[in-house]
């Protein structure tokens, strides 16, 4: 078998999008002045305050360095804030749960096992049996096109299969909310508006609730039903601006009056702490 990466654009079609009929009653986020103090003065996030309802998208946008990943991983269970409170559902998250399901930037998948046992891995160490298990892998690549490739290895995947292989495995155990961070941010342009465009079609289908973490703008305009701006380090939470665009959200959408005002609002934001983050870079340096 070749070790070369496959081609992208060697992929079956994406998944079918099928508009979800119901309320989501799960995945509802309470983050309740949320301070996170790493000690030696290293203020992460600052007393930050977030509500996101069951079902909605999320985007956390802001500055490179500013707290975004770390206020996420609070609603992980990876990180304990110094201060507040999180609540996923009225529970207060204090560990990493099968409710929440993580993608990270890096695929992390494992090597030595194909597609189909990574992204039964989830399910069987919750206890479920092998078949249960694969059948549950197999349902999921169908949904994110790979399922020709059910038998391959990681090694000769592209970048772009094998992200949608960590969100298939992140999906196993069919979490109420989704967390990514920046999982699109190593991907060429071209792999990476197709990701968008079917990670949309999976929230569709699954109705869960997701929170994004990116700094890109554009991604997140297109992407969110809000986005939730942080400032420069200490990270607070500093505009929540909601995106009044129809879905399913299409690329000509980018040219909309709605879009373009959201685009404008959230870089006169971004532009402000960026600014404000290159200053204290250089103070510190």
């Amino acid at each position: 078998m070749s070790t070369e990466p496959l081609n992208e654009t060697a992929l079956p079609p994406l998944g079918k999008t099928r508009k979800t009929h119901y309320k989501p009653e799960k995945g509802h986020i309470e983050i309740d002045h949320v301070t996170v103090d790493f000690g030696g003065g290293a203020i992460a996030v600052n007393d930050a305050s977030l509500e996101i309802m069951p079902g909605e998208f999320v985007c956390l946008l802001g500055p490179s360095g500013c707290g975004k990943s770390t206020l996420m991983n609070t609603v992980a269970g990876f990180v304990h804030a110094t201060s507040g409170s999180v609540k996923v559902d009225g529970v207060t998250i204090e560990a990493p749960g099968q409710d929440r399901g993580m993608v990270f930037q890096q695929h992390s998948l494992f090597p030595w096992k194909t597609v189909c046992d990574n992204v039964a891995f989830g399910p069987l160490m919750a206890g479920e049996g092998i078949d249960s298990a694969r059948a549950t892998a197999r349902s999921l690549l169908e949904m994110v096109g790979l399922s020709a490739y059910e038998k391959r290895f990681p090694g000769v995947l592209s970048g772009g299969m094998k992200q949608r292989v960590g969100i298939a495995r992140a999906l196993a155990n069919y979490p109420s909310v989704l967390l990514m961070d920046e999982p699109f941010g190593a991907l060429d342009a071209q792999t990476r508006a197709m990701m968008q465009e079917n990670l949309l079609q999976i929230w569709d289908e699954f109705g869960i609730t997701v929170i994004f973490v990116t700094h890109d703008i554009d991604e997140a305009v297109f992407l969110a039903d809000r986005v939730v701006v942080m400032s420069a380090s200490p990270g607070r939470l500093i505009a929540d601006i909601r995106v009044d665009l129809p879905r399913p959200r299409m690329p000509a959408m980018a040219t909309s009056e709605d879009y373009i005002k959201a685009k404008q609002q959230c870089m006169e934001l971004i532009r402000v702490e960026s600014l404000r983050a290159f200053e204290q870079q250089r103070a510190t340096g």
